[in-house]
């Protein structure tokens, strides 16, 4: 128990306190509008925030190289899943079909995706020695990384380029050479500007309607096309519709919280009465028009602070492996959670990106959770075995005899 990293559980636990307060304002939406009891949404979150926190203290005694393996057989389990989502089993949501439906227990098989990516990307850069090694396996981690983000794709293109955008930060962490994901970025980037062009020019500007797997671009063309339209009009004709209903009472909130510093004060929200998603995408808005821009600046402080631990943690690692998945899984909490802000206070288009164990829904709850333990357990294990290099060398040093010249 000595070797606990007790700073990432001051982290943790802070993240699950600002959690439980903001649920209590932010569901009062979802209470309303399905007819749940008051503390129904409350104490279902909670059950999932209880559990989390059973999963990241058991995984942080779980030696690091057993959380590799069962990455690659979570990796396997986790494609099976993303495939189940295109037949009977999935759950369509806002037009999405990111669910899956096993047992009558409902979850996004993204989520357990993003994780095992990364903890086997990490183990196969690490591999690498030699500059054949360096083509081996960099071109096999991104022939299974294009595999799941292209299935992710499908239903959610935020997440695809989200743990994309992970694994090619995890290759320059590597330090593969940029001939190899620098071609990979042009690519992908070239790739989305003309297919958002594509789209655009032949069906959303003649109105017509895309089927198949792809039907979801007309979608996300429409989302970035509201955020630019929105961007170019002027104040006095902004209009609030219901395209931009979201968007809109999301600014309305952080408007109505920046006038203080310290906002409205937690329960005194208006916005979360009338904002669908104020109890998952848009928490971060509640937060910000209860809490002022204290609480944003402070729950900001709390996300980058698991990055900068990670940073100062790894960089003393001997486990090439392990720094690699402690730094994959703390720039994805980071990262998420930057994404949702930027979303919430107008900057991007709706990307439907929750807030690291903040945000309601169990799976996200229980992944991230799961990072922690996984991030802690690394700590742990690392911290432990500099000390017993350090006591045997402490033990060399006293075992070798004083020499005295004369």
């Amino acid at each position: 128990m000595q070797y606990i990293d007790r700073t990432y559980w001051v982290l943790f636990i802070a993240l699950i306190l600002v959690a439980i307060i903001a649920l209590f304002s932010a569901s009062s939406f979802f209470v309303f509008q399905e007819g749940n009891s008051t503390l129904g949404p409350i104490l279902s979150q909670m059950l999932f925030i209880a559990m989390g926190v059973a999963l990241a203290f058991g995984l942080q005694f779980v030696p690091s190289k057993w959380i590799r393996l069962l990455g690659y057989l979570g990796l396997a389990v986790s494609l099976v899943l993303l495939l189940l989502t295109f037949t009977s089993l999935g759950v369509e949501v806002n037009g999405s079909k990111r669910w899956i439906n096993l047992f009558g227990i409902t979850f996004q098989p993204s989520e357990l995706a993003k994780l095992t990516l990364i903890i086997v990307v990490s183990d196969l850069f690490s591999r690498i020695k030699t500059a054949d090694d360096q083509r081996k396996y960099f071109g096999i981690a991104i022939g299974i990384t294009m595999v799941i983000c292209g299935i992710i794709f499908l239903g959610n293109l935020s997440t695809a380029i989200l743990l994309g955008g992970i694994v090619i930060l995890l290759a320059i962490l590597a330090r593969i050479h940029i001939k190899y994901w620098g071609t990979l970025v042009v690519a992908i980037i070239a790739f989305l500007i003309s297919g958002y062009f594509i789209v655009n020019e032949v069906y959303v500007k003649q109105h017509r309607t895309m089927d198949g797997l792809l039907g979801r671009a007309i979608t996300w063309v429409g989302r970035i096309n509201d955020m630019l339209e929105e961007s170019n009009t002027p104040d006095a004709e902004f209009r609030i519709t219901d395209d931009n209903y979201q968007r809109s009472h999301a600014q309305i909130a952080i408007a109505r919280g920046g006038k203080s510093p310290i906002g409205v004060l937690p329960g005194n929200s208006i916005q979360r009465d009338v904002l669908p998603q104020a109890f998952a995408d848009y928490i971060f808005a509640i937060i910000v028009e209860e809490w002022g821009i204290i609480g944003a600046i402070g729950l900001i402080f709390l996300y980058l602070s698991i990055l900068f631990r990670a940073c100062l943690k790894s960089s003393r690692y001997a486990d090439f492996s392990a720094m690699l998945m402690v730094m994959g899984l703390a720039l994805m909490i980071t990262c998420q959670a930057l994404i949702s802000m930027l979303v919430s206070v107008g900057i991007g288009p709706v990307t439907g990106q929750p807030l690291p164990m903040i945000s309601r829904g169990g799976t996200s709850v229980l992944i991230t959770s799961i990072y922690f333990g996984i991030i802690m357990s690394v700590s742990r294990e690392q911290t432990e075995l500099g000390s017993r290099q350090q006591a045997v060398i402490n033990k060399s040093r006293d075992d070798v005899p004083d020499i005295i010249l004369d």
